[in-house]
């Protein structure tokens, strides 16, 4: 993207938190409006057109705020709270979120082989217990605080030497000698077949590869089950957060097109062209955030499905006393909260599309007259 078309982009995305001074703060979690009261006749379309601008400049700060609090890697995080922290109020939140912006550059530095593998180190500390596979969990410790150097090696050659050697104590232990239930095994072939998530399915269906043994179904249940979900949930977190940044620029600049073309018919000379642009305009606006709304419904039954599933899998692990369950209950537990969580942030999300929604379809009935 050339210096010269970002500096456009980003001049309509931030022209979105103008209006913000004339409407008002928001309150709560509803979208600003204008007390029609104050204004007069004439001004009663303008003002809640811009209002409509105004909603959509909250929508994005709260969208940013969102991936600030969030389980996201660190670069998006740290990258949102500047943007929020910025004293220039919501153009900053415009520009971070405008191409080539703040989120776009966060991204990049995901891609970074670096962050790569800190992120997999990180995710092996956080999915490896001690008690299971000491020597792996140690040496992604390690390699957390070592250099860039000491996490590439670990990444590369580490990781599988640790797990041999903790593969081999556990074969050498007596406690884990016991060989898989038949109940277990067909648990992980349930998993393999029907989990809601895509990285659980394909590491339950590496614990059952052909050749497989009973220790591939051991480390499953060690650290397997849970890197699989840890994974999903990453993925599902970067997903909703790309498709939400994609949709608030969009949105941005379908407002701007709806608010100009309202205003344009103000002493248009060919009013009914002038009025079948508007409402053009406002139908686009209104399409964008019903599929919007539809999206975040959808995501919204999905983490539903998964916070259920990890709920189901925590009930599971308290009841029983076997090792192979016994460990999956803190980290189901975990899980559970989180895709909860997620599936609330959906809600809010489809909520902030309805009322666009709304105002679109006034906007719609405004201008057809």
């Amino acid at each position: 993207m050339s210096t010269r078309t970002r500096a456009a982009a980003c001049a309509v995305l931030a022209a979105v938190v103008l209006p913000v001074a004339v409407v008002g703060p928001a309150h709560g979690r509803g979208l600003p409006r204008t007390p029609v009261a104050a204004a007069s006749e004439s001004d009663v379309p303008a003002d809640a057109a811009r209002a409509a601008l105004a909603a959509a400049a909250a929508g994005a700060r709260e969208q940013v705020r969102r991936i600030a609090l969030s389980g996201l890697p660190a670069e998006l995080r740290t990258s949102a709270w500047n943007a929020l922290r910025s004293t220039r109020g919501d153009a900053a939140i415009a520009e971070w979120l405008a191409p080539g912006g703040g989120y776009d550059l966060a991204k990049q530095r995901l891609r970074d082989t670096r962050t790569r593998n800190r992120q997999f180190c990180e995710r092996v500390v956080a999915t490896h217990p001690a008690s299971f596979a000491p020597a792996t969990r140690a040496g992604a410790e390690k390699a957390l605080k070592g250099t860039d150097a000491d996490r590439a090696a670990f990444v590369k050659s580490g990781y599988a030497q640790a797990q041999a050697k903790d593969r081999s104590a556990r074969e050498a232990a007596a406690t884990e000698q016991q060989a898989v239930r038949a109940k277990d095994r067909e648990f992980v072939a349930g998993l393999a077949a029907h989990d809601p998530g895509e990285q659980v399915r394909v590491a339950a269906q590496w614990a059952l590869r052909p050749g497989a043994g009973d220790e591939d179904v051991r480390e499953f249940y060690g650290f397997g089950w849970v890197s699989g979900g840890a994974l999903d949930l990453e993925g599902h977190r970067l997903r909703t957060a790309e498709s939400e940044a994609l949709r608030h620029r969009t949105l941005t600049l379908l407002l701007r097109a709806a608010v100009d073309a309202e205003e344009a018919l103000r002493g248009a000379l060919d009013a009914a062209a002038a009025r079948a642009e508007a409402e053009r305009a406002w139908q686009a606006v209104a399409a964008h955030a019903q599929g919007a709304e539809t999206a975040w419904l959808a995501e919204q039954a999905r983490a539903g499905r998964q916070a259920e599933t990890w709920r189901g899998v925590q009930a599971l692990a308290r009841g029983s006393a076997d090792e192979l369950w016994k460990r999956m209950a803190d980290p189901a537990g975990e899980n559970e909260r989180s895709w909860s969580r997620e599936e609330q942030d959906a809600v809010g999300s489809a909520a902030f599309w309805q009322d666009i929604l709304r105002q679109a379809r006034e906007g719609g009935t405004r201008v057809a007259g």
